[in-house]
């Protein structure tokens, strides 16, 4: 009786797996980012309106909404040759054979060995009196071994491995997303600086004029030295402005050369101006609820609480029985001709049943680590997701405030541009100086640097909305290699996810 039911009983122990079975935590009960209601649009500045479409996906080429050809060749030219992307997708890679090579556990590990030696025997070993003799022995054999993950310590390893993976997944996918959010964000850093490069020079010319201006009137007595030096010290400290503009662009330039892979040397700069990039007026803006499956950052840690909640049943089934079965077979004779002959052959079978009893505690403060590991990576992931919900109010925020400053900054521009215009026809009638119609158009200048600053920070905040949404790749084309077919084996992973509840207070 006992021999009938012993299999199926050894079977269905078999099907048991310690430790809590990972449950993929529920998005916070969150309707919107900032207080109240989300936003629905940013106010008009420079003709254009940001509307936010709540609920939308973004899509995985998010940067072509800025609609310029050559900002589009940057960033594919970027995600082909970037270094630092190259090294997570090889990272990936190690992570999925690793895993591979963990799954050999679940078969019969067979191997086979060939053994010739030339031997002396003595009988005194055995109490004889016989001489010595000397003869050839040549051994093959085969063996085959097996451990039985009854307590599923090995399923859950390789659970764990198989969360690790994942994580390079998301680490990779972040990494492409940090370069696609850098290369768009120098490309208009760049662009910005060269149009205020520009301004800045203008209003360097100006105030030469002015200067010159100043300098005869001083000389014929009819204005004051002390308008002069004033106009001296301003042209000084505009100067002193221009070489930090220079610098600050050449440092976008040559970031811009090691996010592609190329050295500075041999880089050339594309000729991208502010006004060939468009400013995205509709705008998709993900519900809170979707956000935390698709920001990589709340993935990656999702993945890590995953592998720790797998490493509890590691720990756990390290407490019980380990059981594994063995056996051999081969033939071993005195000569290769005869190797094979059957009173040369040999076998042996064996079962091992190992169950630990005393190690100094060290394997049940094993589980407890094990257990405050996963507690704080279930920590380290909500923080995530809380720190992920205010960048997005931030920028959110900030793009309104963006649009408030450069509408601001557009009447200041259109003032300084009618005071100039009305300056300069006073001139024509006689009445103002030529050195009022200077100063007047160095305060078009300067308003019209300022103007430039606002732009280029509102094209960059929405640069940052769109990688705090993550940056829409779950939408559009992986450009990460062995990555094509991972979402759609996750989102069947997760549908097939046993719902036992995951730890709480480090209890199961």
């Amino acid at each position: 009786m006992k021999a009938r039911y012993g299999l199926p009983l050894l079977l269905l122990i078999g099907g048991c797996m310690l430790g809590p079975d990972f449950e993929r935590p529920q998005p916070p009960d969150v309707a919107g980012y900032l207080a109240g209601e989300n936003p629905a649009s940013t106010i008009a500045a420079g003709g254009v309106a940001q509307r936010f479409e709540l609920g939308s996906g973004l899509a995985g080429d998010w940067w072509q909404l800025f609609k310029s050809a050559k900002l589009d060749g940057i960033v594919e030219a970027a995600i082909a040759n970037n270094l630092s992307l190259q090294a997570a997708e090889a990272n990936l890679r190690q992570s999925q054979a690793t895993l591979q090579a963990g799954h050999g556990i679940f078969y019969p590990q067979l191997d086979a060995s060939f053994s010739p030696s030339r031997q002396k025997f003595s009988s005194a070993r055995f109490g004889g009196s016989q001489p010595g003799t000397i003869f050839n022995l040549f051994t093959i054999s085969s063996t085959v071994s097996y451990t039985l993950d009854v307590f599923g310590g090995e399923r859950r390893s390789v659970e764990s491995l198989e969360a690790q993976k994942e994580l390079q997944r998301y680490t990779a996918l972040a990494t492409y997303l940090s370069l696609t959010g850098n290369i768009v964000n120098t490309v208009i850093a760049s662009a910005a600086y060269q149009a205020e490069i520009e301004a800045t020079q203008q209003l360097i010319e100006l105030l030469h004029k002015q200067i010159a201006v100043a300098e005869a009137q001083v000389s014929a007595g009819i204005s004051p030295y002390l308008n002069l030096l004033s106009l001296r010290t301003q042209l000084a400290s505009v100067e002193a402005s221009l070489a930090p503009l220079k610098q600050k662009r050449s440092q976008t330039e040559h970031l811009q050369a090691s996010l592609s892979g190329v050295p500075p040397g041999n880089w050339n700069a594309p000729d991208i101006k502010l006004e060939d990039l468009t400013l995205p007026a509709d705008i998709p803006l993900s519900l809170p609820s979707e956000l935390v499956r698709q920001r990589p950052d709340i993935l990656s840690a999702e993945a890590q609480l995953h592998s720790d909640s797998a490493k509890i049943g590691v720990a756990t089934a390290s407490l019980f029985p380990t059981i594994s079965l063995s056996g051999s077979y081969g033939y071993n004779n005195h000569s290769l001709a005869e190797l094979f002959i059957s009173n040369g052959n040999m076998w042996a079978m064996a079962a091992n049943f190992a169950q630990p009893l005393f190690h100094g505690g060290t394997l049940w403060f094993n589980r407890k680590a094990a257990i405050e590991a996963y507690q704080g990576a279930l920590a380290n992931y909500k923080q995530t997701i809380i720190t992920a919900f205010a960048q997005v109010a931030d920028v959110l925020n900030a793009l309104q405030h963006d649009a408030e400053t450069q509408v601001a900054q557009a009447e200041a521009v259109s003032n300084a541009e009618a005071l100039m215009r009305l300056i300069d026809a006073n001139y024509q009638a006689g009445l103002v100086n030529y050195l009022q119609v200077l100063t007047v158009n160095s305060q078009y200048q300067q308003a019209r640097i300022a103007y430039l600053q606002s732009l280029g920070q509102r094209l960059q905040d929405t640069v940052a909305l769109f990688l705090a949404l993550g940056g829409g790749w779950q939408h559009g084309a992986i450009h990460i290699q062995d990555m094509e077919t991972d979402q759609a084996i996750l989102e069947d992973r997760a549908m097939n996810t046993q719902t036992a509840k995951p730890l709480e207070n480090g209890h199961e």
